[in-house]
């Protein structure tokens, strides 16, 4: 488990006095602002966050320091984290994105199929993207109950019952 979790992203500027276009990837987007202050990945930069209007797929933020576009641009793509001690509990059956990556995926009857190396929600759930061992073939898995009955965070492993032909 990583002690930064990473709940937001800079997409640009937005307008021209500074303010950033704000990806929030919380459970509730305007939660992003209850975490701060926020890092870069590599902690080199904090940053005081003030959230103003939604925006389409986001919010219109306010980074302390920020006072131009051009500085605001300059952001664009960058990453925001949090210390993972600011973040909620989570009820059981209720996982973050980074402690699934890098988790050992088994079949029931504890055959390897492979690594997680992304979580994707595209809308209609949850999909975790495995790196199968033979010759580095991706699936995408449904993160269900159905297909996911199992997954064990302190033992790093997930049980998975993936629907047939998904892995042909």
């Amino acid at each position: 488990m990583t002690d930064l979790m990473c709940v937001g992203a800079i997409a640009g500027a937005f307008g021209v006095t500074g303010e950033v276009r704000l990806k929030s990837f919380t459970a509730d987007p305007r939660a992003i602002a209850d975490y701060g202050p926020l890092t870069t990945e590599d902690g080199r930069r904090t940053f005081q966050l003030e959230l103003g209007g939604e925006i389409k797929a986001g919010f219109a933020a306010r980074l302390e320091g920020i006072e131009t576009k051009e500085q605001a641009d300059a952001l664009r793509g960058t990453r925001l984290f949090a210390p993972r001690d600011r973040l909620p509990a989570l009820p059981e059956d209720e996982f973050y994105h980074a402690d699934l990556i890098g988790l050992a995926v088994y079949d029931t009857g504890g055959a390897h199929l492979g690594v997680v190396h992304a979580v994707h929600d595209h809308g209609a759930g949850d999909l975790l993207e495995l790196h199968l061992p033979e010759g580095g073939k991706t699936v995408l898995l449904p993160f269900t109950r159905a297909a996911v009955p199992t997954v064990d965070i302190a033992a790093g492993r997930i049980v998975a019952d993936p629907p047939e032909g998904l892995l042909d």
